[in-house]
């Protein structure tokens, strides 16, 4: 009768009717002889959208935070020291879990709307002359803050110095939306989920692992920390069968498998191109929107998957969430941590077109006047449809509407 609720928050994202579909079947035999065949393609492919061709993949069923576990507890010691920065609600949570693992944690506290200070880094790991940093975390894409952060500058700076320690990487709103590229950025474990840029529902923690890292988890096996679920000796002996330790979810690789050859079939190259399109006409309306700002502190910094939006002083953005979703079936995402009423954020990653993103930046340019917010009605939009009329390929391919 109403139509469909909407939803344009930054994970989980709408998921492709073709993927959809492939996730309806019945249940399978994961134990079954022609299995293997399955897991191997699938595997081999999901490194391609890594942009690795070396080192492994690992799908585990869990969140994109059983991954971050894994790369942690199959790599370093406890004691181990890492070096880590904070810019917003993902980035806080992957140092305090580093932290609780009994990681030695040295933390550069960075300003929310700003991303991974590369120069900082730089300096500190040039006075780390006796390479006592084991690792370095980098947070590609803060999802709370819609900033994104210079991978390859992070990659130069161990480089420039000489630094041995590896490289973690988190690109769950990032990795299958924007450029990443694994294998030539030296990057030794990236963390990925399902329910973002591969557009499927949550369930599947997806980690990269370079040969660095692979040897790294060899050097621990016998003084490393404790693990078990997410343990890549016991993944690595299953899998190199085509199997799983434990029963995969079985439907939500099957879904992988559709949406891994939207992806590919698209290229992804034209998959992060769709991305920063979609994303510049968000901006173009945030721009038009007297009072709103992006949480982003710079255009080298905002995100192609997401942005995150300052409201005006005398708006609640909290208003504008409740509102957008009761009045307009519509939903946007909340704002975390210290910007819970200053900021919503607007999802544009996944399976979207400009056409959708004009609904999102409409209802939310109606909750935002709802809201007390004096800006044009109408301006948004406009401002959002002149960048998309310009930007926009006159032709879209079949691969290419589907991912």
């Amino acid at each position: 009768m109403n139509g469909n609720q909407h939803l344009f928050i930054p994970g989980p994202t709408n998921v492709p009717e073709p993927v959809r579909q492939a996730m309806n079947l019945p249940m399978e035999d994961m134990r079954a002889p022609d299995f293997p065949e399955f897991v191997s393609g699938l595997l081999t492919d999901l490194k391609k959208a890594y942009r690795m061709e070396n080192g492994r993949m690992f799908i585990f069923p869990s969140s994109g935070t059983g991954a971050w576990e894994s790369a942690i507890q199959n790599t370093l010691r406890p004691g181990d020291k890492v070096l880590m920065s904070r810019f917003g609600q993902f980035s806080l949570l992957w140092v305090d879990m580093a932290e609780r693992l009994g990681l030695d944690v040295e933390v550069v506290d960075v300003e929310w709307g700003k991303g991974v200070p590369v120069d900082e880094y730089a300096k500190r790991l040039e006075a780390d002359t006796r390479h006592e940093i084991k690792a370095v975390f980098a947070t590609h894409n803060e999802t709370a803050t819609g900033v994104t952060s210079d991978i390859a500058g992070v990659r130069g700076a161990l480089d420039a110095c000489g630094h041995p320690a590896m490289l973690f990487v988190d690109g769950v709103s990032s990795i299958a939306s924007i450029e990443f590229e694994m294998e030539k950025w030296g990057v030794d474990l990236a963390v990925s989920g399902s329910q973002k840029g591969f557009m499927l529902p949550a369930g599947l923690g997806l980690l990269g692992v370079s040969d660095k890292a692979l040897e790294a988890n060899k050097a621990v096996s016998n003084a490393g920390m404790a693990r078990c679920y997410f343990s890549f000796e016991d993944m690595i002996k299953l899998n190199d069968t085509g199997y799983f330790p434990y029963t995969p979810a079985t439907q939500l690789l099957r879904g992988l498998r559709c949406s891994l050859d939207l992806l590919l079939d698209a290229g992804m190259d034209s998959v992060w191109a769709r991305h920063k399109r979609l994303a510049e006409g968000v901006r173009a309306a945030v721009a038009a929107w007297e009072g709103c700002e992006l949480v982003a502190r710079g255009p080298e910094w905002a995100s192609d998957t997401v942005s995150a939006i300052y409201v005006p002083e005398n708006v609640d953005a909290r208003d504008v969430i409740s509102g957008a979703y009761y009045k307009y079936q519509t939903s946007l995402g909340t704002g975390l941590n210290k910007l819970a009423g200053r900021a919503f954020r607007i999802g544009h990653l996944g399976s979207l077109n400009p056409v959708m993103l004009c609904g999102a930046i409409s209802a939310a340019e109606m909750a935002l006047v709802d809201a007390g917010a004096k800006i044009e009605p109408g301006s948004g939009v406009a401002a959002a449809q002149a960048q998309y009329r310009d930007t926009t390929p006159a032709t879209v391919t079949a691969s290419a509407k589907a991912a």
